[in-house]
């Protein structure tokens, strides 16, 4: 961060941050978020100065011998009276002394700070009586850069939306791979539904606990945590299937431990990060790394295989979670209260809604069990989950034994419906949030984005057994997932509405219903595809979206049930 002032060129002990500095006294420069100030130090007595947020920064410096405010430029060059000087750091905070001529690079009628960020345009002058009487202050006022002024909070949602991209990468390379793989180790259908279906087994395993460990220790452990172990278990998924098939079923299942803890250790960070305005629209973009993160991976895999062979998927996503895992450790934080180097400004924002922040002690099972609008959640997610888990992991055969595109055209056309997700979660994120800051209730919107996300998909999938082309046939799943993704702004945002202090745990719960609907149905569609038709695959999702449809509408709500 470059802060640029004036000194006497009389002596550099004038020079100031803000405030006259004379000689022995020190300039304190620290930099917090949005948020600057300046320090003046003499012996004992601090003198602060604040310095202004939103954008433009004031920091006060030194003018000698003036009686009166006026405008000046940097290039100008008063004689006796002051010259130019800017200096600059890259630390939350640092000090600059008097006597430290060796970072001054001086000249007869100017000196300069060492920097080549920024130049002053404009130095803006006020009158203010420095404590010698001899001098004034001058008022400098400049553009913070846009990356300085970014919210901490979005940068909370933009590191789960990357652990979520990485998360559906590493997920979706075996739907692409187990081609490949079922011809070298001579698999049936069963076989690849049950491998396919191993993930769930590990997954199912973390969700409430990964919720538990998040309300009691924090997000960011339970998050980083989850993002190590699948990414390790992703790189050994090769190693494992050649060793035989019960080892890659063990891997399988270890990577699903890994991933599962990440959506409640999510949801408990959002819970304490967002405030409820930004909500649905923070969720849908971190939910839509998921869908990005399916992109990347159906773009990628069928490319990496033809060139690299089928274990190359699974070592170059895996590996990725390293460089995502350093960045987690610098600048994440499980709450606001938490990071120093968070604004007032938006501390008070986030902290000014009625969400508790304090860690969870003790869960209230009997009293989170006894509530109707839980198990709408519980039950919505699972008759939701069935319906996109079979998308997730089958799709890629769809294409390839119904519509008859061979690998690497099945990988590209897979892409198709999962970029709709991602740009209708986000659209949806902003229409829920925008119906709420019109007065709108909450309950009323969650209801209409998630009807969306169950009628949607039920609709289109029942159009695919009328459908007589390729082309057609891929429009309809992507209409599908399109209108599958407004389930973001929905049920997936509810758990904060309904109870935000066990926002992680009631995610796990719900979410453990969803997972139990990934194991069942996608074993299952392996079992049905085996006696039936992709037709009686998609009837059996269809009916579980119209039962999630009236379960929702009657016992769902967005009002705070639990304290």
């Amino acid at each position: 961060m470059a802060m640029s002032g004036l000194v006497s060129n009389r002596n550099f002990g004038h020079f100031i941050g803000s405030g006259i500095l004379c000689r022995g006294e020190k300039a304190i420069l620290h930099h917090r978020g949005e948020r600057s100030s300046v320090a003046v130090v003499h012996g004992n007595i601090v003198k602060p100065i604040s310095v202004s947020p939103n954008g433009r920064q004031l920091i006060l410096l030194s003018l000698h011998h003036s009686d009166k405010s006026h405008r000046v430029y940097p290039q100008q060059r008063s004689k006796g009276s002051f010259a130019c000087c800017s200096f600059s750091s890259s630390l939350p905070g640092g000090w600059l002394e008097a006597d430290d001529k060796d970072k001054i690079v001086e000249s007869r009628t100017s000196a300069f700070y060492k920097s080549e960020e920024y130049d002053i345009t404009e130095v803006k002058l006020d009158s203010l009586p420095s404590p010698d009487k001899t001098n004034e202050a001058i008022l400098v006022e400049r553009d913070i850069p846009l990356w300085q002024r970014f919210p901490k909070r979005w940068v909370i949602v933009l590191l789960c939306f990357a652990a979520f991209l990485l998360c559906n990468m590493d997920r979706v390379n075996m739907s692409i791979a187990i081609l490949p793989m079922s011809k070298e180790f001579n698999w049936n259908s069963a076989t690849v539904g049950l491998i396919q279906s191993s993930f769930f087994w590990g997954y199912l395993l973390t969700q409430v606990l990964g919720g538990i460990w998040a309300d009691k220790i924090g997000g960011k452990l339970v998050l980083g945590f989850g993002v190590v172990w699948w990414s390790v278990a992703t790189i050994l998924t090769p190693i494992a299937a050649k060793i035989g098939l019960p080892f890659l079923l063990i891997m399988r299942a270890f990577m699903g431990i890994g991933e599962g803890v990440a959506m409640p250790a999510m949801n408990n960070l959002l819970s304490k990060w967002i405030p409820v305005s930004e909500r649905s629209r923070s969720l849908a973009l971190v939910y839509s790394g998921m869908y990005l993160g399916s992109v990347t991976g159906l773009a990628f895999s069928p490319i990496l295989i033809h060139k690299f062979g089928w274990p190359s998927v699974f070592y170059s996503f895996g590996s990725l979670g390293s460089i995502w895992f350093a960045l987690w450790l610098r600048k994440a934080y499980s709450s606001p209260e938490e990071d120093p180097e968070l604004s007032k400004e938006e501390k008070k924002l986030i902290m000014g809604g009625s969400i508790s922040k304090e860690p969870v002690k003790v869960i209230p099972w009997r009293l989170i069990l006894s509530k109707a609008p839980v198990w709408a959640l519980i039950i919505s997610h699972f008759c939701h989950n069935w319906g996109t888990f079979i998308l997730l992991t089958w799709m890629p055969t769809y294409y390839n034994q119904v519509l008859k595109f061979n690998l690497t055209e099945s990988g590209l056309l897979c892409v198709l419906p999962w970029l709709t997700m991602a740009a209708f979660a986000n659209i949806g994120g902003w229409i829920a949030d925008t119906l709420v800051s019109r007065g709108l209730s909450i309950t009323a919107v969650r209801k209409i984005m998630q009807s969306i996300g169950f009628l949607g998909p039920a609709f289109f999938l029942t159009q695919l057994s009328y459908v007589r082309t390729p082309a057609m046939a891929v429009l309809c799943m992507a209409c599908s997932q399109g209108s599958d993704a407004f389930s973001q702004s929905g049920l997936y945002s509810n758990h904060q509405d309904i109870g935000p202090r066990y926002a992680g745990v009631l995610l796990g719960l719900s979410n453990t219903a969803g997972v139990l609907a990934g194991v069942f149905g996608t074993a299952a569609t392996g079992y049905i595809l085996q006696r039936g038709s992709w037709d009686d695959v998609f009837k059996v999702s269809v009916a579980l979206y119209i039962i999630g449809t009236l379960v929702w509408n009657l016992f769902s709500t967005g009002e705070k049930i639990l304290d």
